[in-house]
């Protein structure tokens, strides 16, 4: 073996390139590729000795579920690891682990760092551990979707950093307790029993010294109060909204370092108390999923918004709205107007009925105007009448240059340019979704894209099914492009001749 290889560094360095197809935020992780990896961190640790706990580590440091260290016992291996591959046996009518096989089970769950719990069915067999065990003594994040019932202290490590789950545990108070180094917490649900779970959501937050990011159910005034003396916090996210905020002039000091304000709720209700009461002088990023999106509550919630400058990427959507459409017609104060004041913006996503009232060439015009940084603008509303043209659009991206994505009602069936015309080109949109558009001549409006926008990749989004006409402008695009490439190639062949 090379001497270099007896350096930790450089070994770590080396066994990293195999862990790679284990990175959490990868696009696409398969089971094919964590076996494969896994395996290859085996055949690693028996290598050699100076390989094996660097090669170990790296085995057990990331785990979705406990039965790979279940397979650690001499009992439970040939039905962890059985031949089919699949889930198929029943964790239930096993007997407990004894003391011998708790200490088997035990024998690797130092070295894991990472774990998500899939099942849930297998919590008894650890029925012999004594409370005071801490299974992961070394475990920086536990995630899982299963009631950990009361077995939740045997997943808590003192350097636990992270804790996502799945609802508002009995015994939760123990998770800040045990884990003085946690700083993300998050419960995305509603409460179950609302009087209860309340009072435990609130009594555990205010134990927490170092949140850096929380997601959990609606807070009440004094949680939001220790939350504002919080210098470290700098995400909140509010799952449901069960629970009135009430009114009242709370003396809260700003949250300084806040950046990222998320709300997931069935009314807008507690989402405008917060954002009317309580300041966020750093905040840069708001997002808001909401069931219903009155007009009675959506210019609240917008003028409640536009105290914050400071704000860059905006994301508000909802599935329906109650609001009377005629009444907007002849507004000043439609949604868009209302977002105007945000010079600084990179992104606008609205997502709800009524949201592009009264955009036209002008008012495209005008909001491009006032938003020269922005990179990502979509209007998305199912009840919208396309009035913005060609002509308008083309306008409206000269005081955006950096523009990538757009997705906004647009009149392709009237063609107000030339498709044939040399016309400006933009070459930062990318993304310039076309699948919610009539068009009336697929030809001319591949001819458009292909002409102003040479750097489009994508005409409609990843996840949605095209249309027929889309699939003709891509299929048009394509042969333009196609052509574009032979011309190049002849011309610099006849070059060299």
């Amino acid at each position: 073996m090379h001497r270099a290889l007896l350096v930790s560094e450089i070994l770590l360095e080396v066994f990293m390139h195999v862990n790679r197809v284990l990175d959490p935020y990868a696009l696409i992780l398969s089971y094919r590729e964590m076996a494969l990896a896994r395996k290859s961190f085996a055949a690693l640790a028996r290598t050699c000795k100076p390989f094996y706990e660097p090669a170990m580590d790296l085995l057990w440091t990331e785990l979705d579920g406990i039965e790979p260290l279940l397979g650690c016992v001499t009992r439970l291996h040939p039905i962890i690891y059985h031949s089919s591959g699949s889930r198929c046996f029943r964790f239930e009518v096993i007997e407990p682990l004894s003391e011998h096989e708790a200490r088997q089970f035990l024998h690797h769950s130092s070295r894991v760092r990472s774990l998500r719990i899939l099942y849930g069915d297998y919590f008894h067999l650890l029925s012999v551990l004594p409370i005071e065990t801490c299974m992961f003594p070394r475990l920086l994040s536990l995630s899982t979707d299963q009631d950990l019932n009361r077995y939740l202290h045997l997943f808590l490590s003192p350097v636990l950093r992270r804790c996502a789950l799945p609802l508002v545990h009995p015994d939760l108070k123990s998770v800040p307790t045990r884990c003085a180094a946690l700083e993300e917490l998050s419960i995305k649900s509603s409460f179950g029993n609302i009087a209860a779970d309340r009072q435990v959501l609130y009594d555990s937050i205010r134990l927490c010294k170092g949140l850096v990011a929380l997601a959990c159910p609606p807070l009440d005034w004094a949680t939001w109060e220790h939350l504002s003396n919080l210098p470290t916090l700098l995400t909140l996210e509010i799952w449901d909204d069960r629970c009135s905020l009430g009114w009242r002039n709370p003396k809260i000091a700003p949250f300084l370092n806040v950046t990222r304000l998320y709300f997931y709720t069935k009314t807008a209700a507690y989402t405008i108390a917060v954002t009317q009461q309580l300041e966020f002088p750093s905040l840069i990023q708001f997002e808001m999923e909401v069931f219903d999106l009155p007009w009675a509550e959506a210019e609240p919630l917008f003028h409640a918004l536009s105290r914050y400058k400071t704000l860059l990427h905006i994301s508000i959507s909802s599935r329906r709205s109650s609001r009377n459409v005629q009444d907007l017609l002849g507004s000043f104060l439609t949604p868009i107007r209302q977002f105007l004041c945000f010079t600084q913006l990179r992104t606008l996503r609205f997502n709800f009925p009524c949201c592009c009232i009264n955009l036209d060439n002008n008012l495209l015009l005008e909001a491009m105007s006032s938003w020269p940084h922005i990179r990502m603008l979509e209007f998305i509303d199912p009840q919208a009448v396309p009035t913005v043209t060609f002509r308008g659009l083309f306008a409206a991206l000269h005081r955006c240059p950096r523009l990538h994505t757009l997705d906004i009602p647009l009149n392709a069936v009237d063609i107000d340019i030339d498709p044939t015309a040399k016309s400006f080109q933009h070459t930062s949109l990318q993304h310039l979704n076309l699948i919610s558009l009539d068009i009336s001549d697929a030809k001319a409006v591949a001819r458009i894209i292909f002409s102003a926008f040479p750097s489009v990749d994508r005409i409609f989004p990843p996840n949605k099914r095209p249309s027929d006409v889309c699939l003709e402008v891509l299929r048009h695009l394509e042969s333009f492009r196609a052509s574009t490439v032979l011309d190049r190639h002849v011309a610099g062949a006849a070059s060299k001749t």
